[in-house]
């Protein structure tokens, strides 16, 4: 008898903790994330100190995948600051990247760079109280019709790149943007909220930084750019050519000659936020690549020039794969 009130107990016990997981799951405001690291947490059951507040995986568990973790290192800060400095063998590689009729001399540079501009540490802030939530928004022709704009808006960031539009298809690609990286040749006018993140490919490209937000007299390439950008000053940020080659050292297996602005895009994501959601990259429904905000005839392009654009959307797939971003297709 004494044993089959204990079996009666063990099943009642079990039944109960179902009841419990299930009303838990139906009343967390959004079930989608529910996940069962919070689940033991409102149940008081121990578990390893968090590295977010998110209900899901934070980005900084990637070292739960044994390929990943050996590509991501989070000591690797994204931007450039007052105090940071470039070793000798990065500068030489990061010089190498595009070729400068007679370079200014970089110090020169980095000193009026910060007098002008702010140069301060920013995203230091993980933690087990923090969850920031990003999206990546690409310039894919898969945005046309996706009406993703509610999602990629609801992010605590929001990052574009390049061209990038928002006006006329905010149904599709939202109307926030709180970073927008761009290189000279892709510049755009921000409104005073943005944060320009530049993309320096060498010295001369800094230069441009400085002139266009003061004089406007710096002849950049031999392609054209705009001389004078409108965009809050107080709001520059630099990507930093050390957080360059690391992308390109650790995350490209020597594919391409360094990376395009959307995978740095997304390498940027992933070192400041906890969850990153990822939108319009690839090829559109038919196979077709071409930019959201263009009218391409035929095939649109494929080719990707220096980068090599295969290996990134490849190694895109398997953070997808491995839950490290969600992929929106």
């Amino acid at each position: 008898m004494a044993m089959l009130r204990r079996g009666r107990v063990g099943t009642l016990m079990i039944a109960f903790s179902v009841i419990m997981f299930t009303m838990l799951l139906f009343s967390y405001p959004d079930p989608q994330r529910f996940s069962f690291k919070h689940a033991f947490r409102l149940l008081d059951v121990s578990l390893p100190p968090d590295l977010c507040a998110c209900p899901g995986p934070c980005v900084a568990e990637l070292q739960d995948d044994p390929l990943l973790s050996k590509r991501f290192n989070i000591s690797f800060y994204p931007l450039m600051t007052k105090d940071n400095t470039l070793s000798k063998d990065t500068f030489n590689w990061w010089q190498g990247l595009q070729w400068s009729h007679n370079p200014a001399n970089f110090s020169q540079v980095m000193e009026e760079l910060f007098r002008l501009f702010p140069g301060e540490s920013l995203y230091l802030d993980a933690g087990a109280d923090r969850c920031r939530s990003c999206a990546v928004v690409g310039n894919s022709g898969n945005l046309k019709g996706s009406y993703y704009g509610k999602i990629i808006d609801s992010n605590d960031l929001v990052m574009r790149m390049n061209r990038a539009p928002t006006r006329g298809f905010e149904e599709d690609v939202g109307a926030r943007t709180t970073h927008h990286l761009m290189y000279p040749e892709s510049a755009v006018n921000l409104d005073n909220d943005t944060n320009l993140v530049l993309i320096p490919y060498k010295t001369r490209d800094l230069q441009w930084l400085i002139s266009a937000f003061t004089t406007g007299t710096i002849k950049h390439t031999y392609q054209p750019v705009m001389s004078r950008i409108k965009a809050n000053r107080e709001k520059v940020q630099i990507f930093s050519p050390t957080f360059m080659k690391y992308a390109y050292d650790n995350w490209m297996d020597k594919h391409g000659r360094y990376p395009s602005t959307g995978f740095f895009s997304l390498l940027f994501a992933l070192h400041i936020c906890d969850e990153v959601s990822v939108f319009g990259y690839g090829a559109d429904e038919h196979g077709n690549w071409h930019h959201y905000f263009e009218n391409n005839v035929g095939n649109g392009f494929r080719k990707t020039g220096v980068h090599g654009g295969e290996h990134e959307y490849n190694m895109m797939v398997r953070l997808n794969a491995t839950n490290k971003i969600r992929m929106f297709s």
